[in-house]
């Protein structure tokens, strides 16, 4: 079983330092942050919040161009996955793996787990009446996918589609969700955390049909009233969105410089969103020498079909590169 990506405070317990004082290269959330002038008011603590989340849920539908019927919220994309795999309840589920780890714990043990390689299998036919779970932009790759030729043969299958767009954001890249009206067994995941840089804000969404959100099981008050308005206000704020892409595409091809410089790395495989997957046959020196250097990296050796040569690196701040570049060069 896949496990969660590097913890910072596991390492900053080993290395006797705050974690504040690690450079977590290994959190793939945008390095954009800007404050949101959000006060904690006694209607938030005290109040119930409104179960349908209105504000909110307009806010969504607009900037997601959806309706209102068709999102299901969720304290946390993980929430929004265990939930969607436990109402389907499918006895078989292909995962185009390497994938993000959840999905296959969510899996009841009841049905059989068939994993494609991406890499090797992509166009592998699944049978008829399956789900099938696809991230695009991939993890821990970075690779997106015109899934034109693989959607039309999910359809033909007659396969729920489980496609997670997590990722989706950093760049102007294409959206299925314009695709939810026209096929009913079509699911959209969508976290918030990465391209809004608000991890500590549990929201997740699921994007489908009305019928199929309906036969969800939601927790009533699934999300605070302070969680709702955060998300809003930073949905609301086109300049953060402009910026932050602004931003990204500068400092992603800073990162992809400093680690082609250094020489360290055997292949830098193509990154469409924010990190870049990498590979090198010192991959375990190169680890420990950046955590010497309180520089945190992700080891990928739990990711399917990847082995322990492969390490990712997020996008990250010229401050937090130009300290990358010197831990490198001392390698």
């Amino acid at each position: 079983m896949m496990k969660h990506g590097a913890n910072i405070y596991k390492y900053a317990n080993k290395l006797k330092c705050k974690a504040d004082e690690i450079i977590d290269f290994s959190s793939n959330i945008n390095l954009y942050t800007k404050k949101i002038n959000l006060t904690l008011t006694d209607n938030m603590i005290v109040k119930y919040a409104n179960t349908s989340y209105p504000h909110l849920r307009r806010t969504i539908t607009k900037k997601y161009k959806i309706k209102k019927n068709q999102v299901a919220l969720y304290n946390g994309v993980t929430t929004a996955i265990h939930s969607l795999l436990q109402s389907l309840d499918a006895k078989r589920i292909y995962l185009y793996a390497p994938l993000y780890g959840e999905y296959e714990k969510a899996i009841s043990k009841r049905a059989k787990v068939i994993k494609i390689n991406r890499f090797k299998n992509l166009y592998k036919k699944p049978k008829k009446g399956s789900v099938v779970v696809f991230v695009n932009p991939s993890t821990p790759d970075a690779t997106y996918y015109d899934l034109t030729r693989l959607f039309a043969l999910w359809k033909r299958q007659k396969c729920t589609i489980i496609l997670d767009e997590s990722f989706l954001e950093f760049q102007n890249l294409h959206s299925l969700r314009n695709q939810i009206n026209n096929y009913k067994k079509l699911y959209i995941i969508q976290s918030f955390s990465k391209f809004y840089a608000c991890a500590g804000v549990r929201i997740g969404a699921i994007f489908s049909q009305k019928r199929n959100i309906e036969q969800l099981e939601i927790p009533i008050w699934n999300i605070s009233s302070f969680d709702s308005e955060f998300l809003t206000l930073r949905l609301m704020d086109k300049k953060f969105e402009r910026k932050s892409k602004k931003l990204h595409k500068k400092q992603k091809k800073e990162l992809f410089d400093i680690l082609q410089s250094s020489k360290l790395f055997d292949k830098i495989y193509k990154s469409d969103t924010n990190f870049i997957l990498v590979k090198s046959k010192k991959s375990k020196e190169i680890f420990e020498h950046l955590l010497h250097h309180k520089i945190l990296i992700r080891p990928c050796e739990s990711f399917d079909f990847l082995t322990s040569e492969h390490l990712r690196f997020a996008v990250k701040t010229t401050n937090a590169h130009n300290k990358l570049t010197e831990a490198l060069n001392s390698f």
